[in-house]
């Protein structure tokens, strides 16, 4: 963890004092920890998880309709419309933890691979958006924002095996239509939204 002279000053940094992996496979680092307040008392169990970055992409073909993707999401366990997204792929074997450049892949190239995988469309026309934290209370990953512009078909889908999902194009209207009625339900993708339409 990097703390600045700034966070110590302010004495809000939370000590981990004891960490049990519950779940530690390929996938995830699902942990059980107890940390020391600034106060002295100590709180536990907090549960937190590592899981790998990914990337969004607020993709707009030549007509400026805007390519989405529907598929289902367990958490919710409802079927969601959102833009075009996916995780950056790893070189060492795991899907979460250290980024040690050396093993990670480039998180632009991420974006135009998940592009093309999930839609069959491509672009020349990239801007970066965003870096942020996923969930910053109980996650480590981030997601890497980005627009691509003047999309066209380049072939079909290459979709990974747990990925079932439908290509849909809409005008802005309709996304922000769906937005206001609760339609368009992933958070990090309603940001990115906003961040494409500076």
């Amino acid at each position: 963890m990097n703390i600045n002279s700034n966070e110590r000053e302010e004495n809000l940094i939370w000590e981990e004092i004891s960490t049990e992996h519950i779940v530690q496979d390929e996938w995830i680092d699902f942990r059980r920890s107890a940390y020391r307040f600034p106060d002295g008392s100590v709180f536990e169990p907090f549960y937190s998880y590592s899981r790998r970055d990914y990337v969004v992409i607020v993709a707009s073909d030549t007509e400026g309709k805007y390519i989405c993707v529907r598929q289902f999401r367990q958490g919710i366990k409802e079927v969601t419309t959102e833009f075009p997204a996916g995780g950056i792929e790893r070189t060492d074997g795991r899907e979460y933890g250290l980024r040690d450049g050396a093993s990670v892949e480039n998180a632009l190239e991420a974006a135009k691979r998940e592009l093309l995988e999930e839609t069959g469309y491509v672009s020349d026309d990239w801007r970066y958006l965003l870096t942020v934290p996923s969930n910053a209370t109980i996650s480590d990953n981030y997601a890497h924002v980005f627009a691509a512009g003047n999309c066209h078909k380049s072939g079909e889908q290459h979709l990974d095996e747990t990925e079932f999902l439908h290509v849909r194009k809409y005008s802005a209207d309709e996304i922000e239509e769906m937005i206001h009625k609760g339609d368009f339900q992933q958070a990090v993708h309603i940001m990115a939204w906003l961040l494409a339409q500076r």
